[in-house]
């Protein structure tokens, strides 16, 4: 009769126990359905609001006071932590359950009952722990500073705002630096406005053609005779021209200048010459005068030009004075020696019986040896080579040497000055052949284009 029992069927002291905790909970309910239940307000049906079976959307449709009271929000951790309290509550009712049913006499029941009620006991106390975990977990989660601390609300702490360009005015370009202004973007564009200004000036100086200047030789005009006799004629030679153009520079001859008898006179002077060229080369002609330096002509023939001589004596001191370097060819070596004191052989043939001849009527066929004192600059100029073959056309030479003047070559025959060098300057130079005529490469005549490089090279660093 035992197996029609049901499991769950207690003794009539727990059976009446039962019914008065169902019944307290019963009221207890009730009690509090009433309490939950919101209260209508005056002048207000009670069919107006929406009842506690309305969907959702009935209450958020209306502005009832008890539409907004109904919506409680939930706690899932709360309502877990409920539910495992009663798991346990459940199995300490059940352990009670178990040992009553131990003292009536039914292990069997109060077993399984046990089994169940503490499995379930265990799986609510499982849930509640991995719950407390990811609350834990999501708890030591690290937040910004900005998200944890209290907003100060009392502070002002605007955002930065980049300027903004005034209106109708074009924002400067990205590539700027912030501190650049306007003065020292002008300045950096003026400055590179400068340099370059300054580059092409200096290409200019540097890469513009040699510009040099030969003294004129002067025709006078015959007594008495007609057309270009009778005419004051001056010109150059054209090898001189010639020679110095092969190295790609400018010639130019220097005329004479002055104001009496003039008939179209001119403030042009020689100095003007001397700022604007850039090196002086005296060709070669007539004697000079004995009067310049300070002796008498020893024979009439013999008279030398002295207009000529003041003309290149003026132009020579111009030229040194700026700086510029002077070549100066057979009669401009002699000119070299007197501008500084230095006197002359008048002729050769005369005043040194024992010299050799130096001019003949083969004129610039007609050649001696010459040598290189040890130290000279031309020793130096013409490496290797201690003696040279050159051309002679001159019945006069330099006799007693100017101040400031070194000896460059002399004759190897007689010991004749041939060339002369002044040292207080970058380049004064004066030798006693011709070196236009002598051909550049060729195998007896000395090669002259080393002086004429030196000459054009020191011409080209000082013409600044």
């Amino acid at each position: 009769m035992s197996e029609n029992k049901t499991p769950d069927a207690g003794t009539p002291g727990e059976s009446s126990s039962s019914a008065a905790a169902a019944a307290s909970a019963g009221a207890d309910s009730k009690a509090a359905s009433s309490t939950t239940a919101p209260s209508t307000p005056p002048g207000i049906s009670a069919a107006a609001a929406p009842g506690p079976q309305a969907s959702a959307a009935e209450r958020a449709s209306t502005d009832q006071p008890a539409s907004a009271s109904n919506v409680e929000p939930t706690d899932k951790a709360a309502a877990q932590r409920a539910e495992a309290r009663a798991g346990r509550a459940s199995a300490a009712s059940a352990t009670a359950a178990q040992e009553a049913s131990v003292r009536a006499g039914n292990p069997a029941a109060a077993r399984a009952s046990l089994a169940a009620n503490i499995e379930t006991a265990t799986e609510a106390e499982a849930a509640l722990k991995a719950d407390e975990v990811e609350t834990v977990e999501f708890r030591t989660t690290s937040l910004p500073s900005d998200f944890t601390s209290t907003p100060d609300i009392t502070a002002s702490n605007p955002p930065p705002i980049p300027p903004n360009p005034p209106p109708g005015a074009q924002a400067p370009p990205a590539y700027l630096k912030r501190t650049d202004s306007a003065w020292s973007v002008f300045g950096r564009v003026m400055a590179a406005r400068a340099r370059q200004i300054f580059d092409r000036a200096g290409q200019r100086i540097t890469q513009r053609t040699l510009r040099i200047g030969v003294s004129a030789r002067i025709f006078h005009p015959e007594p008495g005779a007609k057309g270009l006799r009778g005419k004051t004629l001056q010109y150059l030679e054209e090898s001189i021209a010639h020679w110095v153009m092969s190295r790609d520079v400018l010639v130019f001859m220097i005329p004479t200048v002055g104001h009496q008898g003039m008939l179209h006179p001119s403030n042009i002077r020689l100095r003007d010459y001397a700022k604007h060229l850039d090196g002086l080369l005296l060709q070669g002609g007539a004697d000079v005068s004995p009067q310049s330096y300070e002796e008498a002509a020893t024979r009439p023939e013999w008279p030398g030009d002295r207009v000529r001589d003041m003309y290149e004596l003026e132009l020579l001191h111009e030229f040194i004075e700026s700086g510029k370097p002077v070549l100066g060819v057979c009669r401009g070596c002699q000119l070299i020696n007197v501008a500084f004191g230095g006197t002359l052989y008048q002729d050769i043939a005369t005043d040194v019986p024992m010299a050799g001849v130096h001019v003949n009527e083969q004129y610039d066929q007609h050649r001696h040896s010459i040598r290189f004192p040890d130290g000279s600059t031309l020793a130096n100029m013409f490496p290797g080579r201690q003696d040279a073959i050159v051309n002679s056309i001159h019945h006069q030479a330099v006799r007693t040497v100017g101040r400031d003047l070194n000896i460059e070559a002399v004759s190897a025959a007689d010991g004749i000055i041939e060339a002369v060098r002044y040292r207080r300057a970058p380049f004064v130079v004066g030798v006693q052949w011709h070196p236009e005529f002598h051909r550049a490469g060729g195998e007896e005549l000395l090669d002259c284009t080393p002086l004429l490089d030196t000459f054009l090279r020191v011409a080209r660093e000082t013409r600044f």
